[in-house]
């Protein structure tokens, strides 16, 4: 499969409308047949513009950004993960949705980030967590999303495997402050779930903070397959999604993975500590 990561930067002088009409504009002059095309986390409405996120707010139903995705899913024929966008709830609260569209432009799975970041960022206190998570079948495995803060958090990722995730998706809107925890952690979290991930980070600066970029595609072998660098760019990739069951059947790991590791210190839990120089 081909895979198309599209870098996008949220400049503070563009408008949502503005930046969605020109990143449509890219996604469907791209002269590659792509399989799968991946934007960044709350590209649309810029992840920073934390002022803006209740007038930005969209309902799934009739959601700008998702009408992007749909558009150019069905005139290329592909899926398209559309990042993630500001959600609008029935009961008004907000949160940070992702979705990932079918060629008929279709949502095939929504995720809403389930740790909303809270280190010098409003996401905490604007938007509640996510209470859900959910594979799609495709044509080039069964494949799921998370969303950038997500990465930090290994028990997430477990559940992920445990319902038949191969390909992970992670939109993000990643500080360039902290580039190297994304270089690791993406890899990481490729390695030890043996899966695919698929990350594209926002890039450029908005809401006076620099977003890292270094989108990248990483094996489950830790074999980085591609790596963007800070521009607002295209990175595309040739995956062979096969390596998942091959990696899993040469080096069964997760067979070994003990599913609840909270029993192996139940029986201590309720003792009084021990002496550091007990016997």
């Amino acid at each position: 499969m081909k895979i198309g990561l599209l870098q996008v930067s949220s400049p503070d002088d563009e408008s949502p409308a503005d930046r969605r009409r020109r990143v449509r504009d890219r996604l469907l002059a791209h002269p590659d047949a792509l399989d799968l095309i991946v934007l960044p986390e709350l590209w649309s409405a810029g992840y920073f513009h934390f002022d803006r996120y209740a007038e930005l707010a969209e309902s799934p139903a009739d959601s700008p950004t998702l009408a992007v995705a749909a558009q150019v899913a069905r005139e290329r024929g592909c899926w398209v993960h559309a990042g993630s966008f500001v959600e609008r709830r029935p009961s008004g609260a907000l949160r940070n949705t992702a979705a990932l569209v079918a060629p008929d432009g279709a949502v095939a799975q929504q995720y809403s980030k389930v740790h909303v970041f809270g280190y010098r960022s409003l996401e905490a206190e604007l938007l509640e967590p996510g209470d859900a998570v959910s594979v799609a079948q495709t044509p080039f495995g069964p494949t799921t999303g998370v969303t950038c803060y997500d990465l930090r958090f290994p028990p997430l990722w477990d559940e992920l495997v445990g319902i038949g995730a191969e390909l992970v998706v992670v939109p993000a809107a990643w500080p360039l402050a902290r580039s190297e925890h994304w270089r690791l952690l993406t890899g990481a979290r490729a390695v030890d779930n043996q899966v695919i991930v698929v990350a594209c980070n926002a890039t450029g600066t908005h809401g006076g903070v620099e977003a890292g970029g270094h989108s990248r595609v990483v094996d489950p072998w830790g074999r980085v397959l591609g790596e963007a660098g800070t521009a607002e760019e295209w990175l595309v990739v040739d995956v062979d999604p096969t390596v998942v069951t091959e990696t899993r059947n040469e080096f069964p790991v997760l067979r070994d993975r003990i599913r609840d590791y909270a029993a192996l210190s139940s029986a201590d839990r309720n003792q009084p500590a021990r002496e550091a120089n007990a016997p």
